[in-house]
């Protein structure tokens, strides 16, 4: 990060704190069900795809490369969704403003 032109470290507390928060999150949606099934869906699309012999040219590929692009996009929407909320959180915090209830439930 970049402040006027120098770089802005966090302190190490600080650096520690994020890196916790981002592995709990990412645990947290590595075990969502709706993820799960996404996957468990993706993981059949891609074991019927060796199956045939040109496997680019095949529906079941197109299958699973459809599936996993799905996969992705969840995840990282959910990750990206975590990660504002997170960033509105912090930024209150340091501000001292109260923050509505909402924001603190969906954390």
């Amino acid at each position: 990060m970049r402040r006027g032109g120098e770089a802005l470290d966090f302190p190490p507390w600080m650096q520690r704190a994020i890196k916790a928060r981002l592995d709990e999150v990412s645990a947290r949606i590595e075990h969502d069900p709706e993820l799960s099934r996404v996957r468990g869906e993706t993981d059949e699309a891609f074991a019927t795809l060796f199956a045939g012999e040109d496997v680019e040219q095949t529906p079941e590929y197109i299958e699973w490369e459809n599936r996993y692009i799905v996969t992705k996009g969840i995840e990282n929407e959910r990750l990206y969704m975590q990660g504002l909320r997170d960033g509105i959180q912090l930024t209150v915090s340091l501000l001292g403003v109260s923050m509505p209830e909402e924001i603190d439930t969906k954390a």
